[in-house]
């Protein structure tokens, strides 16, 4: 798929600030994909982050795109991509139940405030 580039700090960090975060991915055939960071997660004994393009076709489309997340000695960021089918499988199913729990908590708060009107 592609590296990444980024200059700030942590990601984890980034992310516990509640701020949003974006990286620029470069794509096999060199185009530049500016993409927002949806979530690091832990799959499989491994960190991985998901990525949703923010313009183009794959935006438009909702893609997600998953890859092995690294940091070096210094906490500087990496991405790896995934090239085993097993275990892209294994970080995809990880992704969707993080969704799925994701939108649970969000119907229960919802209702946890209707109850309170």
């Amino acid at each position: 798929m592609g590296n990444k580039k980024n200059g700030a700090g942590s990601d984890n960090e980034m992310l516990e600030n509640g701020e949003e975060m974006t990286v620029t991915l470069t794509l096999d055939d060199g185009t530049e994909l500016e993409c927002v960071v949806l979530t690091i997660f832990e799959a499989g004994g491994r960190d991985y982050i998901a990525l949703l393009p923010l313009d183009g076709r794959e935006a438009e489309d909702g893609e997600v795109y998953l890859y092995r997340y690294l940091e070096d000695a210094e906490g500087n960021p990496d991405l790896a991509n995934i090239e085993d089918d097993d275990e892209y499988e294994i970080v995809a199913d990880a992704f969707d139940e993080l969704l799925d729990t994701e939108e649970y908590d969000e119907l229960v708060a919802e209702e946890d405030l209707d109850d309170l009107e």
